[in-house]
């Protein structure tokens, strides 16, 4: 498993997976680069960007684009449009969390999800908006799921991947099924595998969201850093 100097990673994780592990699923022009489309808007520029690497991703998107930023500190030039900001925060797992937190009902076991699955995964983020998910957004890394009756009532996936890391993301559950201990079977089994290929789990969550954070911090993640999440409109 990565060490703690290895976070540095972790200050630029769209650039670096986009540089890495999501290569093939990269757009690129000079310094600046993004996801291809339908499977993330993401978009990395150097970290001390200049005018031309803004330029370049602004050219790479095209006019009146969307540009997710993500954590990305620097500015963009004055005439791009600013779209969103949302405080969060970035976590690492540090170890097993609370031995005490409940389990899954029993009857329910974990499914790895994939292509044929996604009309279902996009109906379930649709009505539990866990946060962008696409119609390949699946392509980033492994997703679980549990069905009930067959039906998909709640997922988790992998997304980002700096090197040495893996992403946490896309956990959600359906309003219908809530209560029976979905979220932490999920959470528990992707970071097991994540952990088996020597990488180390990492999360992101809204700082508003006190109860997904309350979670995090029993299954074992703390927090790293407090982040600021930007999205903008190309001019």
């Amino acid at each position: 498993m990565t060490g703690p100097g290895d976070a540095a990673a972790l200050d630029d994780p769209v650039g670096a997976s986009l540089r890495g592990h999501h290569t093939h699923l990269a757009r690129r022009l000079g310094g600046a680069a993004t996801y291809v489309p339908g499977v993330a808007t993401f978009c990395a520029v150097p970290a001390e960007p200049d005018a031309q690497a803004w330029a370049d991703l602004a050219k790479l998107l095209g006019p009146g684009e969307f540009a997710d930023m993500f954590s990305c500190p620097a500015p963009p030039p004055a005439d791009w449009e600013p779209v969103f900001v949302l405080e969060g925060r970035q976590l690492i797992w540090a170890g097993d969390g609370d031995p005490d937190l409940p389990a899954a009902a029993s009857g329910y076991g974990v499914v790895e999800l994939g292509t044929e699955d996604v009309p279902e995964m996009l109906d379930l983020v649709e009505r539990t908006r866990p946060g962008p998910f696409r119609p390949r957004t699946h392509e980033l890394g492994t997703y679980l799921g549990i069905r009930d009756g067959g039906a998909l009532v709640a997922m988790v996936g992998e997304r980002l991947r700096p090197p040495g890391w893996t992403e946490i993301s896309a956990v959600c559950t359906a309003p219908e099924a809530r209560g029976q201990g979905h979220a932490v079977r999920l959470i528990r089994a992707l970071v097991a595998r994540v952990a088996a290929r020597d990488d180390r789990p990492f999360l992101h969550v809204a700082e508003a969201n006190t109860g997904a954070l309350a979670l995090y911090e029993r299954l074992g993640f703390e927090t790293r850093k407090h982040v600021t999440f930007r999205g903008f409109r190309t001019p």
